[in-house]
């Protein structure tokens, strides 16, 4: 009779943790831009980014009414720029300034039953020398032995960075065999780096959770969640094709305080991208792939541009 209790004592724990392991409420990754990642050997334009996160869900047994999830991100991240080609010692060459922008941010996310949500968040940080686009650059030439970067003495000037940005999304539809949806995506930035706004539609096909339990918007983390996840695993395919409207690119036409950049372009106000991608994510673990196009974004030579993106996050209580 003892043994038979301990045994069911053991079983029940067993599926209690089990079920439990399955919600973790923190995560911490890291995103990775190159368009080294096309494997075709391109090295222009938006060359490199690098980006850090820390997520962190909230209780969800508090959270009342018609809400659902609420999380806070800190990060911290570094985009850099060059022209068609970071050998580049004459500046009459140039088709886009060199130019790289640093920044740490924070941001909460709210996700609510309806599977809409919005995230809002602040970023501080530098664009210029002070941005350490030429030492990065040159790390990272030289690790992987690619050629000599010349060119960064006539980057853009430094300036302070302050941006805050908005993002909202909503599901218009999901399949009745809960295989493919469709979400309407809106994004909008301010401030002395990036103003401008977004419009797309994110087409996801395969193994999806509802918006508020998916990867897709970074909310695989739960705290006492509230719903079941449609699926443990999501395995999926998605695209997203975007109008984005361009009113500042201080990368690109150079610091909004500090007019002495040598090299600046203006930008074309009016830029389509496409985001073709494939996401795997278990309760752990995910990894996102996919590849970005866009049109034309400079009125200069310079050509349209494609980058790849690798994303890889890891989770734990």
């Amino acid at each position: 009779m003892y043994k038979k209790l301990v045994l069911a004592t053991l079983a029940i724990f067993a599926i209690v943790y089990g079920s439990y392991a399955q919600e973790y409420k923190n995560e911490f990754g890291f995103k990775s831009d190159n368009d080294a990642y096309l494997w075709y050997g391109q090295d222009r334009y938006y060359t490199n980014g690098l980006f850090v996160y820390f997520r962190r869900a909230l209780d969800q047994q508090k959270i009342k009414g018609n809400l659902e999830k609420a999380t806070y991100e800190i990060s911290a991240g570094q985009k850099m720029f060059n022209p068609i080609s970071g050998y580049r010692p004459d500046p009459a060459t140039h088709d886009r300034p060199f130019a790289a922008y640093l920044y740490g941010g924070v941001q909460a996310s709210i996700f609510y039953k309806n599977e809409s949500l919005l995230k809002v968040g602040v970023n501080l940080g530098t664009v210029g020398p002070g941005a350490l686009g030429e030492e990065a650059q040159d790390l990272l030439h030289s690790i992987v032995g690619f050629y000599e970067v010349q060119g960064w003495n006539y980057q853009i000037t430094n300036d302070f960075a302050a941006n805050a940005n908005a993002q909202y999304a909503k599901l218009l539809h999901r399949s009745s065999d809960k295989v493919v949806d469709f979400t309407l995506d809106t994004y909008a930035n301010v401030g002395t780096t990036y103003n401008g706004a977004g419009l797309g539609v994110v087409f996801r096909a395969g193994d999806i959770n509802q918006l508020f339990n998916s990867s897709h918007y970074n909310a695989a983390i739960s705290n006492k969640n509230k719903t079941e996840k449609l699926k443990k695993k999501e395995f999926y395919f998605y695209a997203k094709p975007q109008l984005n409207y361009v009113a500042y690119d201080a990368t690109v036409q150079g610091s909004l305080f500090n007019e002495n950049s040598p090299v600046t372009f203006d930008v074309k106000p009016l830029v389509f991208s496409q985001t073709l991608g494939f996401n795997y994510s278990s309760p752990r673990f995910t990894i996102d792939y996919s590849v970005i196009f866009l049109t034309k974004e400079i009125r200069s030579t310079a050509k349209a541009h494609q980058y790849g993106s690798i994303s890889m996050y890891y989770r734990f209580n």
